[in-house]
């Protein structure tokens, strides 16, 4: 991981806010006050929780909830989320305390966690599918990405886990650190921020990472949509909201009422998906063009019907369900042992459910869910090609 500067971290985390004490959260219910104008409950922090998020439409529930007033309607006010370019600067803003909750890639969240001794836990997934393969207009098929360079967002990503996999069943061999040749594809690191112009200057083929980009790509004539990542594996949690330790060990309230006000934000874009664009980069959370954002919640599965494999698994529609299921966490590490990534695989565990066991903590959530009166269904993990 890029080494960050530590002392400007640390300045970041001043800007928005210190660590304070506890207070009485109050009786009622928080995942009612759905809206701004309810009465609120009283403030389970006294400061502003800090989020910090890449501006990806993974990123939506965390942002929907501070916009609509949902977090600080649960009785936890926060504070302007921060953006950042890569996920590189975003874990190690956790890591050192300058946010509180962010949206983290599941992989990330699992290395950090198990290789890396950091102190957090997932709470909860943002999101469910919401990532494609795309590449550029001249490609029609997988095989003829050899011999050439495909970008991730991060080693450790869902997007590089299942691109390997698509390219493995074409016959190809993803490799890192080596120039592709016959047979072979290039992969390399890139923010997400700089994927479509990469595509456009053709210094890549392609790129798997969360929308907007492939909507840009295809806005800008410059790509299309290859695979949507739904498609390879139903819906798949890209990213989980991730909070630092300390605050579930000292403000458990605080955590209940992010995961109240996060499966508020969920039902509420679930429910208003044509004004979902809008509300986002209005707001200035997400910089891309609005029409392209907007596409991304609306997307029609009509222009794609060509490259959907698995029309049953909806693998075009982001989706929003908020539960961390045991069985994707268990299938993610046994995924994460047949992916080629450029670092230490070695402390992922041979039982694949200590990794959910030790990364995840599932019991605010629950809570959120059953009082919203919404059942946890049964889970069955769908994992194609």
């Amino acid at each position: 991981m890029a080494d960050l500067n530590r002392r400007s971290l640390l300045r970041t985390a001043g800007r928005v806010g210190a660590a304070a004490g506890l207070t009485t959260l109050g009786a009622r219910g928080a995942w009612l006050a759905a809206e701004p104008h309810l009465v609120r409950d009283a403030a389970v922090l006294d400061r502003e929780l800090r989020i910090g998020y890449l501006p990806i439409t993974d990123a939506s529930a965390l942002l929907v909830a501070h916009q609509r007033g949902m977090l600080a309607a649960a009785g936890l006010p926060s504070a302007k989320p921060v953006l950042f370019r890569s996920w590189d600067a975003l874990a190690q803003a956790l890591s050192v305390g300058a946010v509180d909750a962010v949206h983290l890639l599941m992989p990330l969240a699992l290395q950090l966690r198990l290789g890396k001794q950091v102190p957090l836990k997932v709470v909860a997934w943002g999101h469910t599918n919401g990532s494609t393969l795309t590449v550029s207009d001249d490609i029609t098929s997988t095989e003829q990405l050899s011999g050439r360079r495909l970008a991730m967002p991060a080693w450790w990503s869902v997007h590089s886990v299942l691109s390997q996999r698509l390219l493995r069943e074409a016959g190809l061999r993803p490799v890192i650190g080596e120039a592709a040749g016959p047979g072979t594809v290039e992969l390399v690191l890139m923010a997400p921020a700089e994927m479509v112009a990469g595509l456009a200057a053709k210094s890549i083929a392609g790129f798997a990472v969360a929308d907007p980009f492939s909507a840009v790509a295809e806005k800008q004539k410059i790509g299309h949509v290859h695979r949507f990542l739904g498609d390879v594996w139903a819906d798949h949690a890209c990213c989980a909201i991730t909070v630092r330790q300390d605050l579930v060990d000292r403000h458990p309230q605080a955590v209940q009422a992010l995961t109240n006000a996060v499966v508020t934000a969920q039902s509420w874009l679930d429910d208003h998906r044509s004004e979902a664009g809008a509300l986002l980069t209005g707001a200035g959370f997400l910089p891309q063009p609005e029409p392209a954002v907007s596409k991304v919640f609306t997307r029609a599965r009509a222009p794609y019907a060509k490259v959907i494999q698995h029309p049953d698994w909806a693998p075009e529609r982001l989706g929003f369900s908020a539960y961390p299921h045991t069985s994707y966490t268990q299938a993610l590490v046994d995924q994460l042992r047949t992916t080629t990534i450029d670092g230490e695989t070695g402390f992922l565990p041979a039982n694949a459910a200590d990794a959910h066991a030790e990364l995840v903590d599932a019991r605010f959530v629950t809570t959120s869910l059953q009082q919203a009166g919404k059942p946890i269904a049964t889970r069955k993990e769908l994992i194609g090609s």
